[in-house]
């Protein structure tokens, strides 16, 4: 899709701000950064802080190298992470010491030749270009700039430059060809995303800008690696940060209408649902509901609410409710809360408005003998002695067995 924003441009006002170390003065600007700012051009600094020893343009969406050449005092120059495709217009840069390049689009390594005029440069950095992948890419460059002590973090030593020097005729050449390849190779992929990007502006074309949909469908598109992709995602996400900030929405915030929390069905049916995710345990007894909620122990006890209804309980622990549908009716007025010091788990108790009868047997005085005026009467009250159903006279003796006359089992 198609994300129309204006360029950022480099402004007085946005190196003052930059410039608080030094009092807000940038005629004697030594240092100056301006990394993450959707930069998309280098202008005016080299007529404004030409004092500047230091500049820092780290993660911007500059295309060009330019307008710098004003800068005589200025010693290192940091454009990592930019959409640069060739190394140009540094020549004047007489102090430039230190150049970082890493994580561009360089294609085109003879480029690099143009640095030769900067003889007090020092340090290159140049990982994560194109032309990095280019057989004989180190030996090439050091003989290119034999002026440098490091490339790409690494130190370049005396047997480095006569190795480097018995390649490089042949090498060059086969350079070339391999830029020759890559231009060609860019031109298609610009053809390429240009047909993506007007393929996903038709798809969406309908939707609002602020649609989810419209945002769903930029971030899980396939892209290409390449400077209009990086553009692109930059001024996406600069116009999204812009309609936060109109519509006095916080960003670290999650959007109220991407997630819509229901608590009741249409009918009026309480939903169960655990937010906070925390264990419980749920008793039903014949007279009342007992839930025993898992609270954190640590969680001090203000942050969470209770409100129990006639068909539902629900539990807010931090904004995130825990609501639980009831059966039966319970009587609000006397359910209770309690909360463990030892454990933090929570035990509310809810009487039931309609509780189940329960059928208590009451304690008699229970007969040791039948009476036999109650068992003529055609019924018995009460248990039964068996004790003395079979009660004998007291002249009878009980018989004693004699185990001896007890046969041994087979």
């Amino acid at each position: 899709m198609a994300v129309v924003g204006s360029m950022v441009r480099i402004t007085e006002q946005l190196i003052r701000k930059k410039s608080e170390h030094n009092e807000l003065i940038i005629g004697t600007l030594e240092e100056l950064s301006l990394h993450q700012e959707d930069i998309e051009r280098i202008e005016h600094i080299g007529h404004w802080c030409r004092e500047l020893k230091i500049l820092l343009l780290q993660s911007n969406l500059i295309p060009r190298l330019e307008n710098l050449n004003r800068l005589k005092k200025l010693e290192y120059l940091n454009v990592a992470i930019n959409n640069i495709e060739r190394i140009e217009n540094l020549e004047a840069l007489e102090a430039l010491q230190k150049l970082d390049l890493t994580l561009n689009f360089i294609g085109e390594l003879t480029s690099v030749e143009s640095l030769r005029a900067n003889y007090n440069l020092r340090e290159l950095f140049l990982t994560g270009n194109p032309c990095t992948d280019y057989p004989g890419y180190r030996e090439y460059v050091i003989i290119a700039l034999p002026q440098l002590a490091h490339l790409d973090g690494k130190e370049i030593t005396r047997s480095d430059r006569l190795l480097a020097a018995k390649q490089f005729p042949a090498l060059r050449e086969r350079i070339v060809q391999l830029e020759a390849l890559h231009k060609i190779e860019r031109d298609e992929q610009r053809v390429r995303v240009q047909q993506s990007i007007e393929e996903q502006e038709a798809s969406v074309r309908d939707l609002p800008d602020d649609d989810e949909r419209r945002a769903t469908t930029f971030w899980q598109q396939k892209s290409e690696h390449c400077p209009e992709t990086r553009i692109q995602m930059a001024k996406f996400s600069r116009r999204a940060k812009e309609q936060a900030a109109a519509g006095g929405k916080n960003l670290d915030q999650p959007d109220d209408r991407k997630r819509t929390r229901r608590l009741f069905a249409e009918c009026g049916r309480p939903y169960s649902l655990n937010e906070p995710r925390v264990n419980f345990e749920f008793r039903d007894e014949p007279d009342r509901f007992e839930l025993d909620l898992h609270v954190y122990k640590y969680l001090d006890t203000s942050l969470v609410e209770v409100d129990a209804q006639p068909n539902y309980v629900r539990v807010t622990i931090k904004g995130k409710v825990f609501q639980l549908a009831l059966k039966q009716d319970i009587q609000t007025d006397r359910s209770t809360c309690q909360r463990s010091q030892t454990t933090g788990h929570m035990l509310i108790v809810m009487p039931k408005l309609n509780p189940e009868r329960i059928v208590a047997l009451a304690e008699e005085k229970r007969p040791n003998k039948v009476n036999q005026s109650q068992a003529a009467g055609g019924g018995l009250k009460g248990p039964v002695d068996i004790r003395s159903i079979c009660g004998g006279s007291s002249q009878t003796k009980q018989h004693r067995i004699n185990e001896d006359e007890i046969p041994d089992l087979i």
